[in-house]
């Protein structure tokens, strides 16, 4: 009987720590750049850290982020924790305003909804106003607000990135 409760526990556990991976980084990159440059590197002086602070609702611990550039459009790579396990997602920026969001790799248990277009697709076109907020409003999924938080907030922190490297350069 404890044999078998172990077993049912490890099968438990491997079911919840399972990832799925949607697109890999590189592949993502590609097909919004049509290459994969070479990365760049943003550091984060304390005004920004500050912002970001605000963005995340949290403390950033980064000291830099990196990104890839072709012109005048990003990509970021980026992790949020939805509920307890990282969410890692693509967006690509033309223009100051974003034209993809992707889930490229999911960890959590539920909320994968957020993967799907009919989610994603509500960024597309979506600036960053004064107060560091999405132009848009975007619709939840019940059952996944904190993955729908999650995304937003990395929507929000790479279009506020996209800005910096764009208008120092």
């Amino acid at each position: 009987m404890a044999r078998l409760f172990i077993l049912l526990a490890s099968l438990l556990c491997a079911t919840a720590q399972a990832e799925d991976v949607y697109l890999t980084p590189a592949e993502f990159i590609q097909q919004a750049l049509g290459s994969v440059p070479k990365p760049a590197v943003i550091w984060l002086d304390d005004s920004v850290k500050d912002d970001i602070d605000q963005i995340m609702a949290r403390r950033y611990e980064k000291l830099r982020v990196k990104y890839w550039r072709e012109q005048d459009q990003t990509v970021w790579i980026m992790d949020e924790i939805g509920k307890e396990s990282p969410i890692t997602v693509g967006i690509h920026i033309k223009n100051s305003q974003i034209q993809q969001v992707k889930v490229l790799i999911y960890r959590e248990s539920r909320g994968d909804e957020v993967r799907h277009d009919f989610f994603t697709n509500q960024f597309i076109d979506t600036r960053l106003d004064n107060e560091l907020q999405l132009d848009q409003h975007i619709d939840g999924i019940t059952g996944a607000t904190l993955s729908v938080r999650a995304l937003t907030k990395l929507s929000r922190l790479a279009l506020y990135l996209h800005n910096k490297v764009t208008q120092s350069k």
